[in-house]
This record gives structure tokens, sequence and C-alpha cells, in this order.
């Protein structure tokens, strides 16, 4: 195992994103930290960062749930190839059923534009692995976190 910069064996093949993903109690601990440094004159960063302990708290629960979507869809379509591979009349039961709770089944929509956004889709797929553009901003004031946030300085 190798040591990884958070200071935790990190088990071979698991990102340091992956093991970074904090617990509710780490959240917790952190918070109250703050909580306790926060009430020393010059607290404005302590305040910010609590704002973005914020922040990544939800964007944690926003990922985990869009991680227990992905999984039920993959779930589903995996059943459904292999429905079909078996024989059976009807494979996209399983997927029909899960598309249909997230209200994602087309209906009445037209199929070509269907059709068009998934080719668009597989068209863009490869680029989402690129990574993102790297330089200067074109603003001269720096910007933290969300949008409604703006460093001094």
């Amino acid at each position: 195992m190798r040591e990884s910069p958070f200071g935790a064996n990190r088990p071979p093949g698991l990102s340091p994103v992956e093991v970074a993903i904090m617990t509710r109690s780490e959240f917790d601990d952190i918070r109250a930290h703050i909580a306790a440094e926060g009430r020393r004159p010059g607290s404005d960063l302590l305040q910010l960062a609590g704002e973005l302990l914020d922040d990544l708290e939800q964007v944690r629960m926003r990922e985990v749930t869009l991680r227990s979507y992905y999984l039920r869809l993959l779930t589903a379509a995996r059943a459904t190839v292999a429905a079909e591979a078996a024989g059976d009349p009807a494979p996209l039961t399983l997927l029909a059923h899960e598309l249909a709770k997230h209200a994602q089944l087309p209906s009445g929509e037209p199929v070509e534009r269907i059709l068009s956004d998934a080719g668009r889709t597989q068209a863009l797929a490869p680029r989402a692995d690129e990574p993102g553009r790297r330089g200067p901003r074109q603003s001269g004031s720096r910007y933290c976190g969300g949008m409604s946030r703006k460093l001094r300085g």
C-alpha cells in the first residue's frame, strides 16, 4: 500500500478522491473546530471555511445520490442485455421500470430527437476524459468555491 497525501494507507487501485470521501462525523468534527476557532477576532477565513465545508457536504450528498442512480441504471442495463441473451420475451422491462421511476421514459417525444441526443452524447463522451482548460483567468479578481463568494485582495 502507498502512503496517501492524507496520511492514511490507500488500498491499490483507489484514487485519492475515492479515499478522501469524508464521513458525516468528520464533517461534524471540522464544523466544531471551525466554530471553536471562529470566536476569535478576524475570523473571516473561518467563516468562509464553514461555508465551503457546507458546500462540500452538499456536493458529497449529490455525488452519493448520483452514484446510486448510476448503479441502478447500470444494473438495469446489464439485466436487459442478460434477459435478451436468455431469450426473454420482454427484456426491457427492468430498464423501463428504472427509467419510469425517474420520469425519464420517453412519452410523446419525437424518437428522432431522443436518438439525436444520444448520438451527440456518444460523440462528446471521449472529450469528458480530457483535462480541463488551464490558463489565466480573464477577470482580475479571484473567486472561491461557489459563484456567490469572492475573495478580497
